[in-house]
């Protein structure tokens, strides 16, 4: 009998081996657990054609929004464990909806296979032409004004946007009507159209909104003014300093996909990182790949498991609750 078993786990071994060595044979596909046209969803999208280059295979983005990117992730989750389905995700949906969501059916630390951090993107604050806002003083100003409160626009319940947004009303010590979508693009679509006065979202999707002047960008979290929108202030500078909130967005498969197969996908994605495609493209969104310590599966599996502690601290100490 224990001939048997282990003449089964070697069989069962080499399959595994084979598999990996011959992957991908197929089309990987990205689940990216928010609508289409936010900052996780521009970054898949860049990063998925680099990948297809390196992989030799179609890399397929698919948006699967919905309950606070809790949707999209179980996916991913459930899906069969060889490397063909994986999440796209962020430090909202890999991190912070475990204290979020208490009855998270699943656990990012333990239920994924990290593949490695893809970027680390600061927060920007805008408001719509329509709001007459122009900088964070004014902004800070209408939050206390309660004759007339402030709108402000947010990617779900959980969102990063959420989190940032809640940190800017625990700061400055003010209420706002949060308006909850299922993503990032619609929110910023409902802004530029003067729908909600705010939006606090990453630099991927406001530089382009500032730079064409369908929004007003009035302060970003960034260390120093950002080249591509250098009429920006910090947040410092504009008199919030403790608003220094950064969002890292990173790619983890099921768990129990086999290491070679991990493998493989950090190396496509340490590819796409060094493409010089891919770093211009960074640069003019101001998105910061990561150093070289900070790459592949093991640094993100220690940095999802700080996150989670981290972000807890911030959720209960700004009482960020989710309906």
């Amino acid at each position: 009998m224990r001939q048997l078993v282990l003449a089964a786990a070697c069989v069962a071994g080499l399959a595994t081996s084979a598999a990996a060595q011959t992957f991908p044979s197929r089309p990987v596909t990205f689940i990216v657990p928010y609508a289409a046209g936010g900052t996780t969803d521009v970054l898949a999208r860049i990063i998925a054609k680099a990948m297809t280059t390196t992989l030799g295979q179609s890399v397929i983005v698919e948006n699967a929004g919905g309950a606070g990117a809790t949707t999209g992730t179980l996916r991913v989750v459930r899906a069969t464990a060889d490397g063909y389905v994986l999440s796209f995700g962020n430090m909202g949906s890999l991190a912070a909806n475990v204290p979020l969501y208490p009855n998270l059916a699943f656990d990012p630390r333990k239920d994924l296979a990290p593949i490695g951090v893809v970027a680390r993107v600061p927060m920007v604050l805008s408001a719509s032409n329509k709001s007459g806002i122009r900088d964070l003083k004014g902004f800070i100003e209408r939050l206390k004004n309660q004759d007339n409160p402030l709108s402000i626009g947010q990617a779900g319940p959980g969102s990063t946007g959420h989190l940032a947004a809640a940190r800017l009303l625990q700061l400055t010590e003010t209420r706002a009507t949060m308006v909850p979508y299922r993503g990032a693009g619609p929110a910023i679509a409902d802004l530029i159209a003067g729908f909600v006065d705010g939006v606090v979202d990453q630099t991927v999707t406001m530089i382009p909104a500032h730079q064409g002047g369908n929004a007003r960008a009035l302060a970003v979290s960034s260390k120093a003014r950002l080249p591509q929108i250098p009429d920006v202030p910090t947040f410092a500078e504009a008199g919030l300093p403790a608003f220094d909130l950064t969002v890292w967005n990173a790619i983890a498969a099921p768990k129990d996909t086999p290491p070679a197969v991990v493998a493989r996908l950090a190396q496509a994605l340490e590819a796409a990182l060094a493409s010089p495609e891919v770093q211009k493209t960074f640069a003019e969104l101001a998105a910061e790949a990561p150093g070289a310590e900070d790459r592949g599966p093991e640094p993100l599996r220690r940095l999802i498991a700080a996150e989670v502690d981290r972000l807890t601290d911030l959720i209960r100490s700004a009482g960020i609750r989710v309906e």
